[in-house]
């Protein structure tokens, strides 16, 4: 439906917006851009589009290099631009910090967006005692020149986005990691974060708000 809808010309957002209606989401879900993105990926095999990557080979190349063809030419949309100026809280989920993160903050003007927003930021770690629990977040840390570690995402984070992310979440198994990293004068929140069900990602996000939603 969102392929036939994007054929007849109609707005990326608006069909997002149809077909979480239909789903009885309950929530205002926005994509980055109506404009194009495609991410790739430099291997030992050259270039390859990332769900060639992803699924077909099951992540299993290593990871050399990433690019975003049409990312120049992309713009967030205003209903992403109002929603980050009247938000209280800003979270980014427990992604990958390069292909999923890393491709929303790659649009032009979306962190101007986040950088001017008066809601503090804070981002979840998607490594847990030293791997990714899905996808291939660990393994990019690594041979993009990184650390499989809490410490390596909050690192990543601090080197491509300074001063961007207000505070970081990490999981109850990294809490050793915790107090070196407070040392260095990162806020630090231990919680755990591994989501095996519906009730673990809802015990998360009132967690987050609990100790980071402004009063």
């Amino acid at each position: 439906r969102r392929t036939e809808g994007l054929r007849e010309g109609r707005r990326l957002t608006e069909l997002t917006a149809e077909l979480a209606a239909g789903l009885g989401l309950g929530v205002e879900l926005l994509p980055m851009s109506d404009d194009e993105v495609r991410t790739e990926i430099l291997t030992d095999d050259g270039w390859l589009e990332f769900q060639d990557y992803f699924v077909r080979r099951g992540q299993a190349d290593t990871v050399k290099e990433i690019r975003r063809r049409g990312i120049d030419l992309a713009r967030p949309t205003p209903e992403v631009l109002r929603a980050i100026g009247k938000a209280r809280l800003i979270v980014f989920a427990p992604s990958n910090p390069f292909v999923s993160v890393g491709t929303i903050l790659a649009v032009p003007g979306m962190l101007e967006a986040l950088t001017a927003a008066s809601a503090p930021i804070v981002a979840v770690s998607p490594v847990i005692g030293g791997r990714a629990l899905r996808g291939p977040a660990g393994r990019m840390l690594e041979s993009l020149g990184g650390k499989a570690s809490a410490t390596g995402v909050v690192e990543h984070y601090g080197a491509h986005y300074p001063g961007l992310v207000d505070a970081f979440v990490i999981d109850r198994a990294d809490v050793t990691e915790a107090e070196a990293l407070r040392a260095t004068g990162v806020e630090v929140t231990v919680l755990d974060t591994v989501m095996r069900s519906h009730a673990d990602r809802q015990q998360l996000a009132e967690d987050i708000l609990a100790a980071h939603l402004p009063t």
